[in-house]
């Protein structure tokens, strides 16, 4: 089921205002000729009011409106196609950029909890072997526009009751947390991403809280002790899926150049620095990494940190050999790590048949395209 949004189509000429802070966007309607006061309009339009053209921004003088329509975006997405999962509590959308590349980002309802995963990259260089996103390699950076307009795009759906589709949520509401854990490695485009999520918790921009964000990184070590000196507290989630460089390295070829000692004193220096909390984020694969004796491997290596892991059975990708685990198999590794007082627990699958685990929809979609 697709989500009609109408939505005008960016084009490589067009200035995203996505792209600008509050000055520069007073510093481009000067160039118009517009009074000062006309920046912060357009500012709350977009980060208030979550315009999706600027036919919408009525208190604009019609000329001026016009002109923007004519030159500028604020709304740098085209909606590819859109999926509602059977139960509606999930919907996944591709959205095309500019220049072609396509990305993905979720939305998942819960009972208290508006979730967005958002994308950082058009396709990624970290090459986990398990990973739909992996297989095409990484195409660019995400501007910090793009990246704030995944989060926009959505938070327009929830903010308005009359836009489809019908999903398990009352309307109108709001947008309370962000992953970063959609395509892309976030530490790797990190200037982007920063910019990105420092206008997503301005109070004067989205204003969510920098706490309801986190970050999830394969390990990037240098880039984790970046984040420790940042002053958001966004929180940071660590893809391990493996307690030891051989199978990690099956798994997550970045480990050879990050081996999971490297990884976990960068941890232990985030910890030391921030006093928050990290959660390991560890995808069960049948038969590949959720043994006991692993479970009892990774308990050990986790002894002594402040931390949380978060299993998740695989979403697998059509014809691989990584399937999920059992639930059988994921609630034994679960309780092996609890009884070794690693607080755990197993991920609520959500979006299997609507290909919701990252880059999944782009594969299918680019197949029969």
């Amino acid at each position: 089921m697709r989500m009609q949004i109408a939505l005008p189509t960016a084009t490589s000429e067009q200035r995203s205002l996505l792209e600008m802070d509050l000055a520069q966007l007073a510093d481009y309607l000067t160039t118009l000729g517009q009074p000062g006061f006309r920046a912060r309009q357009v500012w709350e339009w977009i980060y208030k009011r979550f315009a999706g053209d600027f036919a919408a921004m009525t208190n604009l003088p019609k000329e001026l409106r016009a002109r923007l329509e004519a030159e500028a975006t604020i709304a740098p997405l085209r909606l590819v196609t859109e999926i509602v999962s059977r139960d509606r509590d999930t919907v996944k959308a591709l959205f095309q950029l500019h220049d072609g590349q396509t990305i993905e980002a979720v939305l998942m309802l819960y009972d208290e909890r508006r979730t967005l995963c958002i994308s950082s990259q058009a396709g990624c260089a970290m090459g986990c072997t398990f990973c739909a996103t992996a297989q095409g390699g990484l195409a660019r950076n995400l501007t910090p526009g793009e990246i704030v307009a995944q989060v926009l795009y959505f938070a327009r759906y929830l903010a308005d009751p009359s836009l489809p589709p019908m999903t398990a949520v009352t309307r109108p509401t709001t947008v309370t947390n962000i992953v970063l854990m959609g395509m892309g490695e976030p530490l790797h485009n990190y200037a982007n991403v920063w910019t990105a999520l420092r206008r997503l918790t301005d109070a004067d921009a989205f204003g969510l809280g920098a706490r309801h964000i986190t970050l999830s990184t394969v390990g990037l070590a240098p880039g984790i002790d970046r984040m420790a000196d940042e002053e958001l507290q966004i929180g940071l989630a660590v893809s391990l899926h493996a307690p030891n460089d051989e199978l990690r390295t099956q798994l997550v070829p970045v480990n050879k150049g990050y081996p999971i000692d490297e990884v976990l004193a960068a941890v232990r220096r985030y910890i030391a620095k921030t006093n928050r909390r990290v959660t390991f984020e560890y995808a069960l694969m049948a038969g590949i990494n959720d043994t006991p004796a692993l479970a009892q491997e990774l308990a050990a290596k986790l002894q002594g940190l402040l931390c949380h892991v978060n299993l998740i059975p695989l979403n697998p990708i059509p014809d691989s050999k990584y399937q999920p685990t059992s639930d059988a198999d994921a609630a034994r590794f679960a309780q092996i790590l609890r009884d070794a007082g690693i607080p755990t627990t197993v991920r609520l699958r959500r979006g299997i048949e609507i290909n919701a685990g990252c880059g999944q929809l782009r594969r299918a979609v680019s197949k029969t395209t």
